[in-house]
C-alpha cells in the first residue's frame, strides 16, 4: 500500500484494510462502510477495496440472490464479505498472542471468523470462486462453490453443532436446488446423508477430486485415499 498506491488513495485503502478484523467479528459479516469509518459510503471506499483485491491481499465473497448456478450470474455486487487471501495476514492483524490462544482453545466468538477466513484462504489458493447466501429471515450459508456442475454448500463450524440453515436448504431441494454439502470443523471424515464431514485441516483438499465422492451411497473408505 505504501509503495504502490497513489498518495491520495493511501489513507482510504489503509482504513479498508484495517477494518477487516472488525468486519469479520460481526455476526453478519457483510462488509459495511460505516465500520470502516463513521458515515463512510460506498462511493468513498469501493475503489480502495478494488485496489486491495487487485493487489491479491483480499478477496470479496459475494452474496447470491438464489442458490443456483451460475453463482456469478446470481451474485449481488453490492453485498459481499471481505476475507484476506492468506490467513497469516489476518492473524498478524490481531492481538499479539492470538496464535497461542487458538492452540490453547482460549478464543470464543472470534474463532468462527478465523475458521471461515482459513477456508477462504484454501479456496483462494486453489483458484476457486466462492460465494455465500444470506436472507433477511436469518437463513445463511457460509460458502457456496461449484463442483462438477452442481452448487455445493461449504459450512465451517468452529465447534460441533447443528447447521440449521444448511439442513433447511438440503431438506428443500425443490426450492433451493442444492443436493450436497460439505461440513468442516472438529469432525472425522464421514458421511451423514447428503453431508460430507471432514476436519478443517483437510479444507485444502476441497477441489474437484473431493467432489467426486459427493454422491449418494458413497463408500466412505474411498476417502482414505485423499
Amino acid at each position: 500500500m505504501v509503495k504502490y498506491a497513489d498518495d491520495p488513495d493511501k489513507p482510504r485503502i489503509r482504513e479498508c484494510f484495517e477494518s477487516i478484523p472488525k468486519q469479520l467479528a460481526k455476526e453478519n459479516k457483510k462488509f459495511q462502510y460505516s465500520v470502516v469509518k463513521k458515515g463512510g459510503r460506498a462511493s468513498q471506499y469501493i475503489g480502495s477495496i478494488q485496489w486491495l483485491e487487485d493487489a491479491g491481499i483480499v478477496r470479496r465473497c459475494y452474496n447470491t440472490q438464489i442458490t443456483e448456478l451460475p453463482l456469478e450470474g446470481n451474485s449481488i455486487k453490492g453485498s459481499f464479505k471481505v476475507y484476506t487471501t492468506d490467513i497469516g495476514i489476518l492473524m498478524a492483524m490481531l492481538d499479539y498472542g492470538t496464535q497461542a490462544d487458538i492452540l490453547k482453545g482460549n478464543l470464543l466468538g472470534y474463532k468462527g471468523a478465523i475458521f471461515e477466513n482459513l477456508m477462504a484462504d484454501f479456496l483462494c489458493k486453489s483458484g476457486q470462486k466462492f460465494y455465500y447466501f444470506h436472507k433477511d429471515s436469518g437463513l445463511e450459508l457460509d460458502f457456496l462453490v461449484r463442483f462438477k456442475g452442481e452448487c455445493v454448500i461449504l459450512e465451517v463450524k468452529a465447534k460441533t453443532g447443528k447447521a440449521k440453515s444448511m439442513t433447511t436448504v438440503l431438506k428443500n431441494k425443490d426450492v433451493y436446488y442444492v443436493n450436497n454439502a460439505i461440513k468442516l470443523g472438529q469432525y472425522n471424515v464421514g458421511c451423514e446423508g447428503d453431508i460430507l464431514t471432514i476436519p478443517l485441516y483437510m479444507g485444502f483438499l476441497v477441489e474437484d477430486k473431493l467432489a467426486d465422492v459427493i454422491i449418494p451411497d458413497v463408500d466412505v473408505s474411498l476417502l482414505t485415499t485423499i
